[in-house]
């Protein structure tokens, strides 16, 4: 088992008028996002630069990740009809200029719950001089049907993550997952609209290799996607995978220069890198 090492740090948000503004507002229209969720490290900076990321449909997912503490269990259905309206709002007072939506797997809705992200990024559309909008969507099982509501939503990007390396797929993901059904979905995803910009993100230091990882990145490129994010796994609780590894920096670099010689349009390599961290400023830039 390897042990933290003492650059695996970053200072917690300091609670700054800004920042608890911003928590008074989500509070109030009873939102989830993933920045408080998973007591993500880089919230405060997001915040500050004007992006926020939102998790849809409630916090029970309908699968296990072994790396994930979402709670698990069956929604029976239920869905927030309101939730899009205070998204919107919550959008508006914050004045973001680029707003993230995911959510949590909802394999109990017919369409995997692409129509709830549709009608969010539809009203959000509706504020004067509106933020751009990144979706990070489930597989919803590669139906093409909820692919193409996302795509009709005008979205600027449309990240899937893979997560891990294909050897380590079954034993990282819940079974109804899969290596190739999250390639078959990017590819998807450019097969209905090729101006899309999509992204995808790997977590490292769950067991895999460098040339493993690299191989991952090579599939991603091929199945069309334009932005690649990568990041230290880190525990959250005893329940989940224990971390088999911890990158070096050094490796984090290397790593963002073959991505780049690969020809991604942005790539983004850190120990503390998430999904949807730089999203603003790595979407300008693939663009």
């Amino acid at each position: 088992m390897n042990h933290r090492p003492e650059w695996i740090k970053t200072t917690a948000p300091r609670g700054t008028s800004a920042e608890e503004g911003v928590k008074e507002i989500l509070s109030s229209q009873n939102l989830n996002t993933v920045c408080r969720e998973a007591d993500c490290p880089n919230q405060g900076e997001c915040w500050g630069e004007g992006t926020a990321t939102f998790m849809l449909l409630g916090k029970l997912c309908t699968r296990n990740c072994r790396f994930c503490d979402v709670a698990a269990g069956n929604p029976n259905g239920e869905v927030n009809e309101d939730e899009p309206k205070r998204i919107k709002k919550a959008v508006r007072d914050l004045e973001l200029d680029y707003v993230v939506l995911t959510s949590v797997d909802r394999d109990d809705l017919p369409d995997g719950g692409a129509g709830h992200f549709r009608d969010t990024v539809n009203l959000i559309r509706k504020i004067p001089d509106p933020p751009l909008v990144e979706v990070l969507i489930p597989d919803f099982s590669g139906e093409t049907s909820s692919l193409k509501m996302i795509k009709e939503s005008g979205v600027e990007v449309v990240g899937h993550n893979i997560e891990t390396v294909e050897r380590l797929t079954s034993r990282v993901r819940d079974p109804r997952a899969g290596y190739q059904l999250s390639l078959s979905v990017l590819e998807k995803v450019k097969e209905l609209d090729s101006g899309l910009v999509t992204k995808s993100s790997i977590m490292v230091g769950l067991g895999e290799n460098k040339r493993e990882v690299v191989k991952t990145m090579e599939d991603l490129k091929r199945a069309g996607v334009d932005i690649v994010t990568i990041g230290q796994y880190l525990r959250p609780t005893e329940a989940q995978l224990p971390v088999e590894k911890f990158w070096k920096r050094s490796e984090f670099e290397n790593l963002k220069v073959i991505g780049n010689k690969l020809g991604f349009s942005g790539v983004v390599s850190g120990p503390f890198v998430r999904s949807s961290y730089k999203a603003k400023e790595t979407y300008l830039k693939a663009r």
